[in-house]
């Protein structure tokens, strides 16, 4: 929350905000977001002008999440640059506008949550990633490709081939001379 009661309602007047604050809620999405305490880091310029209070600055803080692909934790920074208009009370953008279209100043007090947690979520990738080239999981053994030695992969036979392939092994054992039949053979030359 921040107070535009000592900004005042003159359009032109401005003032700067540098604050760290920690985070009453987890910010993000599922499997990326900035936890629950997490700091954030806000350096904002608020304006006034004829209908409202602009807020424009950067926010800043760190997430935790989960790579979509082989699925161990990382951490993250989240950076954001926001712009965002917030009418007074009684003004011709909160009369002409809807309830969702704009945010609006209660009690002189901006509430700048809704609007980090809407960037945030258009900001979070939603596949977020460890490392560009995370080659995933092994889909047959779910190993980590990243660990896993190197040429790892699975012989998979088609289960419609199976009884096939069955047949094939027991012709490739019958045309192979047995042992017994090789040593007999070299013993009557």
């Amino acid at each position: 929350m921040l107070d535009t009661l000592s900004l005042g309602r003159r359009p032109g007047s401005m003032s700067t905000v540098t604050r760290t604050v920690p985070t009453a809620s987890r910010i993000g999405l599922d499997m990326i977001a900035v936890p629950v305490g997490g700091e954030v880091e806000l350096d904002l310029r608020l304006e006034s002008v004829s209908e409202g209070v602009l807020v424009t600055g950067t926010v800043r803080a760190a997430t935790e999440g989960e790579c979509s692909r082989c699925l161990e934790p990382f951490d993250g920074e989240l950076d954001l640059y926001l712009t965002e208009l917030f009418a007074y009370p009684n003004s011709t953008t909160e009369a002409t506008t809807e309830e969702d279209e704009i945010y609006r100043i209660i009690d002189d007090l901006i509430d700048l949550e809704p609007v980090i947690v809407n960037a945030a979520g258009l900001e979070l990738p939603l596949q977020p990633l460890c490392s560009e080239d995370c080659q995933g999981l092994c889909p047959e053994c779910g190993v980590r490709l990243a660990i896993a030695e190197s040429g790892h992969g699975h012989e998979i036979l088609d289960p419609r081939w199976a009884a096939l392939a069955g047949k094939f092994d027991a012709e490739d054992a019958s045309s192979q001379p047995s042992t017994s039949r090789v040593n007999t053979e070299a013993e009557e030359k």
